[in-house]
């Protein structure tokens, strides 16, 4: 029996320990996880014929300092789909881009709009918002995590192997990014065996991992003994937005290449990820995206119906 958006987000509201916010997959768990995929699956399999939509009569906001094209679309569309309405902020056009507090941009907007998504650098711009603002607050993408991006990829997982339970996920590149980490958080709640490779100053720090502290996540320098064996290999851009033009790091990572030559030894019926946007022949092959493009395209369309389920939870 599907039970809609709505009837969810009200037993959410009433749990003892309500989702508020998304600001980071570290601040949520098991549990946590699981309902918003499962969710996600129920929106995706509704999509056009909601029993209920959780936003109508509300206005939500995005705040953008970085470029965007899935993280954009998906949530404009989404918020529609839910019965909301959505208005765009670039940085640029309002007062925090010529130096307003994120803390006042908050509070002013906390009296206006029913939410507020935001992509930006710093984290603490968004934990900040979501202190000050008093409205449902959401990472669509910081430096430090990307949790919706994460969202999408458990669903797609899901959708293609049956389960994550049991699989072996490689994550191959950068470590120490917003995707790593996000992804390290994840198989700490949900168990699954996680290799991050990545080049020794690329990994993540120490005090990241202690603070982690799980045996089922386990980091290494050689790509191609990490990727023996793997269900999952996923990967992104080399260089973060932002870091463009560190030739020094990007030289870093020519055998971090996912390519016919390094998939030969993964488990059968491997499915390869990465987030978009793909630059060909750097951290993937022209030949390896499009033999995969039906998973990958998949994924960034799953980040529609990850982040309605986010929307449907936090939605008041």
């Amino acid at each position: 029996m599907l039970i809609s958006p709505l009837s969810r987000t009200k037993r959410n509201s009433n749990s003892k320990n309500p989702m508020q916010h998304l600001l980071s997959i570290e601040e949520l768990n098991a549990e946590k996880l699981n309902a918003l995929i499962d969710l996600a699956v129920d929106l995706k399999a509704t999509r056009g014929n909601h029993p209920e939509l959780p936003l109508s009569g509300q206005t939500w906001a995005m705040i953008f300092t970085k470029s965007s094209t899935r993280t954009r679309v998906s949530f404009e569309v989404g918020v529609r789909e839910l019965g909301g309405s959505i208005m765009f902020l670039s940085s640029n056009d309002i007062q925090l881009g010529r130096g307003e507090p994120i803390k006042d941009t908050a509070r002013v907007l906390g009296r206006m709009v029913h939410g507020c998504i935001i992509r930006t650098f710093d984290q603490q711009d968004v934990i900040d918002f979501s202190n000050y603002g008093n409205i449902p607050t959401i990472n669509a993408l910081t430096d430090a995590e990307h949790p919706c991006q994460i969202l999408a990829d458990l669903l797609t997982v899901k959708e293609k192997l049956g389960t994550w339970e049991g699989k072996k996920c490689v994550f191959i590149g950068d470590g120490d990014n917003n995707m790593s980490r996000s992804w390290i958080w994840a198989a700490k709640y949900l168990g699954f065996e996680l290799v991050i490779a990545s080049p020794e100053t690329c990994l993540p720090p120490s005090d990241f991992m202690e603070k982690v502290n799980t045996p089922n996540v386990s980091l290494t320098t050689d790509p191609v003994e990490a990727i023996k064996g793997a269900d999952v290999i996923n990967t992104d851009v080399w260089l973060s937005m932002g870091q463009e033009g560190q030739k020094e790091k990007e030289a870093l990572f020519g055998p971090y290449q996912v390519n016919e030559d390094i998939l030969k030894n993964t488990a059968e019926g491997h499915i390869v990820l990465h987030c978009l946007p793909a630059y060909r022949e750097k951290e993937i092959t022209e030949q390896i995206l499009e033999l995969h493009a039906d998973t990958i395209f998949q994924q960034a369309e799953n980040r529609l119906h990850a982040q309605k389920a986010v929307l449907a939870t936090i939605a008041r």
